[in-house]
């Protein structure tokens, strides 16, 4: 039996759920893919999955091993992907988090380009804007908006994204169009609340002009904890909102939002990305890094006014 490639069977069956599928992502038979991790098991003296005709579950022993596994993995493609020429080609799985408006605008679309370039790069993308726990939930890195938390991560800033306050006509048709930032706190007027999940509560803005600042709360009748669903909901008229230029843009552009209190600015919301301390970053996870921030620096640079 060969450990390494016993130990990655294992895993791919963990993460698929499935012989069947292991086998097809391994370009393996589903034969191969069993005995391997009987033979792991037979070595461990312990039972990893349990197997029914209808699906596999890891055992309590399968669980705590699959995360040492994953480690020692991590290991070995890093080592591989060091050398100088595996780093000319980097290689393997990476798994990332990325905001779901920044996926589906900028990120996604310019993919291909990224494949072309790398063809050896697996990406597993969680597309979402809930909190993630690097370690945890077993992610290379995350982009996320907003000032960094956690200080034990290692992060780069890789963009500035530019804020503007936004309403569809719909919207300003039955509730008029406020002049000042303060009437968005007026009983009548609605603003979409998006639920920051640092906090579990809607985030506010402050807008500035000539020394004035004014910080909005705002009434909601809807909240919601997706960017994507927070566009839509205020191009549906269901409030105003305050958005990154890239996600305004188009809408801009077809009518479909108009942007509110000229002259007033907001600070820009930084854009980083955060991956787990390590004495050594892969190969593919330093050009998906700079991959990401060469987007940024097209679309939201940092430091731009």
């Amino acid at each position: 039996m060969d450990r390494f490639d016993a130990m990655q069977a294992f895993a791919r069956v963990v993460e698929t759920g499935s012989f069947t599928k292991a086998a097809e992502t391994l370009h393996m038979s589903k034969t191969s893919v069993t005995q391997l991790v009987q033979q792991l098991e037979a070595r461990l003296r312990v039972r990893l999955l349990n197997r029914t005709t209808r699906k596999v579950n890891v055992t309590a022993d399968g669980a705590a091993y699959y995360e040492r596994v994953l480690r020692v993995l991590a290991d070995v493609d890093d080592a591989e992907t060091s050398l100088s020429s595996a780093s000319a080609s980097p290689r393997g799985r990476l798994r990332v988090d990325v905001p779901s408006p920044l996926a589906r605008m900028i990120l996604i679309p310019a993919l291909p380009a990224f494949h072309a370039q790398y063809p050896d790069i697996q990406l597993d993308m969680g597309v979402s804007d809930r909190m993630v726990d690097i370690i945890s939930d077993k992610v290379d890195c995350v982009v996320r908006g907003g000032e960094l938390t956690d200080l034990s991560l290692m992060a780069r800033h890789v963009g500035d994204l530019q804020l503007g306050v936004y309403a569809a006509p719909g919207y300003l048709k039955l509730a008029g169009t406020p002049l000042h930032p303060r009437e968005l706190e007026d009983t009548h007027h609605r603003i979409v609340g998006f639920l920051w999940a640092r906090t579990g509560k809607t985030l506010s803005s402050t807008l500035h002009l000539d020394g004035e600042s004014v910080q909005v709360q705002g009434r909601y009748a809807l909240s919601v904890d997706d960017g994507n669903a927070y566009l839509a909901a205020g191009v549906a008229g269901l409030g105003i909102l305050w958005l990154p230029h890239y996600m305004a843009k188009a809408h801009l552009a077809s009518g479909e939002l108009v942007p509110l209190f000229e002259g007033w600015q907001m600070d820009p919301m930084p854009l980083y990305i955060a991956f787990a301390p390590h004495r050594h970053v892969s190969a593919k996870l330093r050009v998906f890094i700079e991959w990401v921030a060469g987007l940024m620096g097209e679309h939201a640079p940092v430091g731009e006014r």
